[in-house]
């Protein structure tokens, strides 16, 4: 059982909206120092179970270091719970089967590494360790508007979903962690708020998911995932391949517009066979035992709002997690940016102090710097795909790219830029990692050795999924 700090503020209150990933650690965070109440309008599951208000987490969610890291600050321990659940802590690029624009990756010995689970596994694990703290879950209400002024929130309405009553929570603060459907710019105008910037990027991504049984003995299989180049002017395709707990496979596909993968289950596999750029995902799961059926996804754009940019912003609201800024989910940065926020969240209430007038702002705008940096990355890629709507990057990140496709062939045979790369990508370090002195040293010289031919799967690994390839590992 966790345990916490025996100082508390009881005298103060705090209210989260929302119990995704975000909202859990939010509640968490504010534990020791206030009185919490954590809202959701679905029924929360007592099992590992899909919810309603969380339709993309039946698609492959992969947990990087960066994040992890974060939620174990807040929830210590947390690994090992979702370990002894049946997730796995995967090594990386050791545990990492990874086709890029610039050829596959080689597996290097462990530079960073990821959290392998179902979403649903892994929300019921935190959702488990947050009941040891004195949290109050009040499921089956939606927040519809803030109580205060333009200069200080003091509390929320909230509606009850059966009956459709009205109530109102005092609280010292309000949190918002309503996930994409978050209606925080709403709520901010009915206090004379103005709306935030807000920022869109569409790719017109869809992607689609089937679960299968593993093969007897993959239990330690990688993670192998065919990324799209969008430097060619078609429609980017991806595939995923992640073991999940219980002996099996997730699979999902992805397509930009015009590219988007098939709705049925006949052709799932020809999909990943024929229109992604290679066909080793096709190839692993040509034998492999259905599950389920091809489910669909749409919402995939990227959106962020600038409320760290607001000329005056109350006292006693945050808005943080996707209903501040949502990320094509192929690079899986939304949970780790989530925790990271809350995070952020947890430290500045331990050196301030709910009673600081300024905490909201102070920490609102530590969350514009957090997000920024996985914005760029997932935007700057997804603005080049053909049919994408949205403003195009600014000169510098234009002229960046072509020291970024270079570090990223680099990537492939030189395990010092591979590591910075690694430690960019799952946000456990700054965008500004790959350009330090002795990382652009080794871009200027290039890889040291030619990236692999084939999947760099072991022949240990090939047998045990029924392959012929050749092993390149």
């Amino acid at each position: 059982m966790l345990t916490r700090p025996a100082h508390r503020a009881p005298d103060r209150r705090a209210v989260v909206i929302g119990s995704g990933l975000a909202g859990m650690l939010t509640a968490a965070a504010l534990a020791d120092h206030a009185q919490v109440t954590l809202l959701e309008r679905d029924r929360l599951p007592e099992a590992p179970a899909p919810r309603k208000g969380l339709p993309q987490a039946r698609h492959a969610h992969l947990l990087w270091s960066g994040g992890v890291r974060a939620i174990e600050g807040i929830l210590p321990g947390i690994t090992e719970h979702w370990i002894r659940a049946g997730a796995r802590r995967i090594p990386l690029p050791t545990g990492l089967v990874s086709l890029s624009a610039q050829g596959w990756l080689r597996r290097w010995p462990e530079m960073q590494y990821l959290i392998a689970c179902s979403r649903d596994l892994l929300d019921s694990v935190v959702r488990e360790q947050i009941l040891h703290l004195d949290i109050t879950a009040r499921d089956g209400v939606e927040a519809v508007g803030l109580i205060g002024s333009p200069r200080n929130v003091t509390g929320v309405r909230i509606r009850n979903v059966a009956t459709g009553q009205l109530e109102d929570l005092d609280a010292d603060l309000v949190v918002d962690a309503g996930g994409r459907g978050s209606a925080a710019p709403k709520w901010l105008a009915g206090l004379g708020i103005p709306a935030p910037h807000e920022k869109t990027v569409d790719s017109g991504l869809t992607y689609a998911t089937r679960v299968f049984r593993a093969p007897v003995g993959t239990d330690n299989f990688p993670v192998v995932n065919v990324q799209a180049d969008a430097r060619q002017p078609v429609p980017g395709r991806t595939a995923t391949l992640v073991p999940i707990e219980n002996g099996r496979w997730l699979v999902t596909l992805s397509g930009t517009r015009g590219g988007n993968p098939p709705k049925d289950n006949a052709q799932f596999e020809q999909f990943a066979r024929s229109e992604v750029r290679h066909p080793i995902v096709a190839d692993l799961i040509a034998a492999a035992e259905p599950l389920t059926d091809v489910q669909v996804t749409h919402s995939t754009v990227n959106r962020r709002r600038h409320f760290e940019q607001l000329g005056s912003w109350p006292a006693g609201f945050i808005v943080l997690g996707d209903a501040v800024a949502t990320y094509n989910p192929i690079y899986g940065q939304g949970m780790s940016v989530a925790a990271q926020s809350a995070a952020a969240l947890r430290d500045a209430v331990r050196s301030r102090g709910l009673g600081d007038r300024n905490l909201a702002r102070v920490i609102q705008k530590a969350i514009g710097r957090l997000v920024k940096g996985p914005w760029e990355l997932a935007t700057g890629q997804d603005i080049l795909y053909p049919g994408a709507v949205g403003p195009q990057p600014p000169v510098a990140a234009r002229l960046l790219r072509g020291y970024m496709d270079r570090l990223m062939r680099t990537a492939t045979g030189r395990a010092a830029t591979c590591h910075a790369l690694l430690d960019t990508m799952t946000l456990s370090a700054p965008i500004s990692r790959l350009l330090a002195p002795t990382v652009a040293i080794g871009v200027l010289r290039g890889p040291r050795l030619d990236p692999p031919a084939e999947p760099p799967l072991t022949a240990a690994e090939m047998k045990r999924a029924g392959l012929g390839l050749p092993s390149t590992a």
